[in-house]
């Protein structure tokens, strides 16, 4: 008998919101922007992304507020608890098929693997300082791609890295 779909489930700090991952994330990325220092209140947000078709609302609605990225010029969609504030999951303009989950909100965080073959550290340029980022995985100093898709060849450290000096 074959194994049933994954099921990750998580949600805001209320109850009011849940939602399920049915499948593994097609990546994670972790990114140093000042948008996710802001909106996480840490240095970088852990960002599981997911095909669309395998994520779903299951309780509750969340609110959604329209920000205009400041590298993309494209609106990212911001989904969290009108009750309690907490931020679950982003949409976008550029990439409708995607939904990008603020890892922190998961039941498990460890749930999905970060790994070298699917992870990836972005906006490297506006990391804090003294943030350290392992040696074998795809780093960007901006995005990934540009505005068309066009992919942009990541600088992968031999050894890990400090950026900038405490």
């Amino acid at each position: 008998m074959e194994p049933g779909p994954v099921m990750t489930e998580g949600g805001c700090l209320c109850g009011s919101l849940r939602y399920r991952a049915s499948a593994p994330p097609d990546r994670v990325t972790i990114c140093h922007c000042r948008f996710c220092q802001r909106a996480t209140g840490g240095a970088y947000m852990v960002e599981p992304i997911f095909d669309a078709a395998n994520f779903e609302v299951i309780k509750g609605t969340p609110k959604k507020y329209t920000h205009i990225s400041e590298g993309s010029g494209k609106e990212v969609y911001v989904h969290f608890c009108e009750t309690c504030g907490t931020k679950l999951f982003l949409t976008f303009e550029r990439f409708s098929n995607a939904v990008g989950v603020y890892g922190g909100t998961f039941d498990d965080p460890n749930a999905s693997e970060v790994a070298p073959q699917n992870t990836k550290h972005i906006f490297l340029g506006v990391a804090q300082r003294g943030t350290l980022i392992p040696s074998g995985i795809n780093t960007f100093v901006e995005h990934a791609t540009l505005n068309d898709g066009t992919a942009i060849a990541p600088t992968v450290f031999d050894t890990p890295r400090t950026i900038g000096k405490l």
